[in-house]
């Protein structure tokens, strides 16, 4: 569960120009085109969610904290580690940082992720009790975590209706395009605005998925694309060369 989310929460460029999208960096989404992506992608993973309906809020803030500048798979196993020692945010604090650096310093920046998760945690136990709040808004306001931890947070454990922009999701977006944009803030505010409402919930999966697999950086595989024909890249391949 926590790998297949980890694998690609990693940011996307927040402040970098986008190259390589179907009218450059200035090009323009319209809802439609995102309602008939979204809705083939729908169509071919109606249920992306599956197993992951007993999510703890608390453990996925901390594994997408984690996961800034570090892989999935390492995040995954390292998240595994902490969380075998300590579940809640009174036992992080507990814990403290010289021994959770110890644990997480393979994931990269471990005394400043640390210092976040005490951080964190002592800030869900004096606001909230010890629970995780459950919109992405509320989240953005404590320690160490920003709109796309607090976004894939809130969607996936709460179900709120918003759409997690990760490099995965900021590429697919830009290329099509969809909601095209040069930041992160500008894409995931894009998409806020042109998807459907009915398709919310799931956008982040389904795009990060077709990102990971399919829209990939550097060969992306658009003669097996379900959504080529929607496609304006210039730089697609010709689904006849499949």
């Amino acid at each position: 569960m926590t790998r297949d989310i980890a694998h690609g929460v990693r940011s996307a460029p927040s402040r970098t120009a986008v190259a390589g999208t179907a009218s450059g960096p200035h090009a323009s989404g319209d809802a439609d085109t995102v309602a008939a992506v979204l809705g083939r992608l729908a169509e071919r993973d109606p249920d992306p969610k599956a197993g992951f309906d007993r999510i703890d809020p608390f453990r996925m803030l901390v594994t997408v904290l984690l996961s800034a500048q570090s892989t999935g798979p390492t995040v995954s196993r390292i998240a595994d580690a902490l969380f075998a020692e300590i579940q809640d945010p009174a036992g992080m604090v507990a814990l403290g940082e010289a021994r959770i650096t110890e644990i997480i310093r393979p994931v990269g920046l471990g005394p400043s992720k640390a210092r976040n998760i005490v951080k964190l945690s002592a800030a869900l136990l004096a606001e909230y009790g010890g629970a995780v709040p459950r919109t992405a808004s509320e989240m953005r306001r404590l320690p160490g975590i920003g709109r796309k931890s607090a976004e894939v947070t809130a969607n996936f454990a709460f179900h709120e209706p918003v759409i997690a922009v990760d490099t995965h999701v900021f590429r697919v977006s830009n290329r099509i395009p969809l909601a095209p944009g040069p930041t992160v803030d500008a894409v995931a505010d894009g998409l806020a605005r042109l998807a459907p409402d009915s398709l919310k919930d799931n956008a982040h999966v389904w795009l990060f998925r077709h990102g990971r697999d399919t829209c990939t950086a550097r060969k992306p595989a658009c003669p097996r694309c379900p959504v080529s024909d929607l496609c304006k890249w210039p730089g697609k391949s010709d689904p006849a060369a499949a």
